[in-house]
C-alpha cells in the first residue's frame, strides 16, 4: 500500500519521520498552501493513500479546511488539543494515532534496536 501523509512543516515531519518507515512518504504545507501548492500536493499525492496530520491550533485546522477540499477522501489523523503541535506530542500518542489510522505495519517504536529500524526502512 503506498501511503502518504501531508504535514505542516518540516519539524511535524522530522518527528513523524522517526516514528514511521521510509514506506510513507511525508510532505509539508510549510503554511498554508496557496493553490499552486495545493496544485503541486495533488500531483505529488497521485493515486496514494492520503492522510492529513495537521496541529489542533486555528492555523491547523485553517490548513486541514483547504486539504479537506482538495482531497476529500483523505484520512484525518489528530493530536490532542493542548499538545503544542505535531512536533511536541509525545511519541505514545502519536502512535496511538497512528495505529487508529491503521498505519501499524509502518510504525517504529522507540523501543525498536537498531537493526529492526534499519530493516523497516530498507527497500
Amino acid at each position: 500500500m503506498d501511503i502518504v501523509i501531508i504535514v505542516e512543516g518540516k519539524n511535524d515531519r522530522a518527528r513523524l519521520r522517526r516514528l514511521l518507515s521510509g514506506e510513507v512518504d511525508i510532505l509539508c504545507t510549510f503554511g498554508t498552501p496557496g493553490p499552486e501548492q495545493i496544485d503541486q500536493l495533488i500531483r505529488q499525492v497521485g493515486n496514494r493513500e492520503l492522510y492529513i496530520f495537521t496541529d489542533n491550533d486555528a492555523s491547523g485546522r485553517r490548513i486541514r479546511g483547504i486539504l479537506r477540499d482538495a482531497f476529500p477522501d483523505a484520512g484525518h489523523i489528530y493530536t490532542r488539543k493542548g499538545y503544542p503541535g505535531v512536533e511536541n506530542t509525545p511519541d505514545e500518542y502519536l502512535i496511538q494515532q497512528l495505529e487508529k489510522a491503521g498505519l501499524e505495519d509502518y510504525i517504529i517504536r522507540p523501543e525498536d534496536d537498531e537493526l529492526t529500524r534499519i530493516l523497516r526502512n530498507s527497500p
